[in-house]
């Protein structure tokens, strides 16, 4: 008789001697933690711009803001003493009769400036976009008025404009005008700085909108030529709108720039004569360094006025391009 053999009872995993196991649980996943070497390095570089900004913006401004709110002296400047007034120095600077006249020229100087600088260096970009020969060279050439120092352009204008030998007037006699008393004359001094502010922003708003111009599809201009649309419906359809976001920058950048001119004015005509081309910006400096016994807090107060003036277009600027990205 054969004897069989069974094959091995082959027992399920867990079950060892005749006694279930549980089975082990599964292991947990753990959540990596970020090497802290990478944030030492994102703190890394961020410390030379953190400690730029406190030091040359943060601090600045804080002792511009303390100045104007304190009667600083000579004396209580240096030994640091000095009491507090509150908004007296504001009061000040308000009940000064140069405040209005001031006030005038600030705007009249910005807002002409911004018109022409804007409407010629737009002109010139639409030029030069046709990409002719020596464009490119012309193109340099225009880049010189902003490549010069302030100090430089400032006194050449100053020889230009002068009466008895500017060329200017040279040029107005051979056409049979009588000289004209650009820098002396309190009706023609604000003029004057503002020709030579227009003369030397031009380049960096032809720069700025040049590059914008270059970001326009030409696809869309020769549709449009083949719709029968001329070079200004062109203009005003299709380079103007796409323009939009560069023209504002260039715009509160030169608004910017040129609440704070100071070297222009101040070599020309120093805000003379009368006061005939003061602006915030010489008005704080003969206020703060222009006497013999300088008024520290008023001029720093003045200072202040172009800083609120300069963020309040700031914020407006960052408010539009809010509602324009959410639209």
């Amino acid at each position: 008789m054969k004897q069989t053999t069974r094959p091995p009872h082959h027992r399920p995993a867990g079950v060892r001697n005749g006694a279930a196991t549980a089975a082990p649980p599964p292991a947990r996943t753990r959540k990596r933690r970020r090497p802290t070497s990478t944030q030492g390095a994102a703190w890394a570089f961020l410390a030379p711009v953190t400690l730029y900004l406190v030091l040359f913006y943060a601090y600045p401004l804080y002792r511009n803001l303390d100045l104007s709110l304190r009667n600083y002296t000579v004396r209580s400047f240096v030994q640091g003493d000095a009491p507090f007034t509150g908004l007296a120095n504001y009061r000040t600077v308000f009940d000064n009769p140069t405040f209005a006249p001031a006030l005038l020229h600030t705007a009249l100087f910005t807002a002409v400036c911004l018109a022409f600088q804007y409407a010629i260096g737009l002109a010139l970009a639409v030029f030069f976009q046709q990409h002719f020969p020596l464009s490119a060279t012309l193109r340099a050439l225009f880049l010189v008025p902003w490549l010069l120092p302030l100090i430089v352009s400032a006194s050449t204008w100053s020889w230009m404009l002068n009466t008895d030998s500017g060329i200017v007037n040279a040029a107005l006699h051979t056409i049979g005008i009588d000289p004209v008393n650009w820098l002396t004359s309190p009706s023609w001094s604000l003029t004057s700085v503002i020709i030579a502010n227009i003369w030397i922003g031009v380049p960096f708003n032809l720069v700025v909108l040049y590059s914008g111009l270059q970001s326009v599809p030409p696809g869309l201009y020769e549709a449009a030529a083949l719709d029968g649309a001329g070079a200004w419906r062109r203009f005003w359809s299709i380079t103007f709108p796409l323009l939009r976001p560069v023209s504002a920058i260039t715009l509160l950048l030169g608004l910017v720039y040129t609440l704070k001119v100071f070297d222009i004015i101040w070599i020309m005509t120093k805000g003379g004569p009368a006061d005939s081309s003061t602006t915030f910006a010489t008005w704080s400096y003969q206020l703060g360094f222009g006497n013999l016994l300088p008024a520290f807090g008023p001029g720093a107060a003045v200072g202040n006025l172009l800083v609120v003036t300069a963020l309040v277009f700031g914020l407006v600027y960052v408010r539009v391009q809010r509602k324009q990205a959410l639209s």
